[in-house]
């Protein structure tokens, strides 16, 4: 499998926050998921970065709201996860899972 195929630790964090917001998932709205869950600190352009990347590779959609009066006029970004983003976090899922298989610590963190 390529390199490109694997998604990186964020970008699989940035998928997951679009899973769960679903029909929400908008700049704002995953960086706070991200920090709710995730207990960690983002930068907004750090998100978008990884959303323009992610929507290149085809792992996400977006479309632009109608302009908002609150928003000054501007249209929000929504993303929408597609097929192949989902099965990009499959195989993460099961490749971490394999990796994780059969490694045990012990109460002091060391390897038993």
């Amino acid at each position: 499998m390529p390199k490109g195929d694997f998604l990186g630790a964020f970008e699989e964090i940035v998928l997951l926050a679009v899973v769960h917001l679903g029909e929400d998932a908008y700049g704002m709205t995953i960086r706070q998921e991200i920090e709710r869950r995730a207990g960690r600190a983002v930068s907004i352009g750090a998100v978008y970065s990884t959303l323009d990347r992610l929507e290149s590779k085809g792992h996400v959609s977006s479309r632009y709201a109608d302009p908002a009066a609150e928003r000054r006029g501007r249209a929000r970004r929504y993303f929408t996860l597609e097929p192949a983003g989902a099965r990009g976090l499959a195989r993460s899922r099961d490749i971490l899972a394999s990796m994780w298989q059969g490694v045990e610590f012990g109460e002091d963190g060391a390897e038993r």
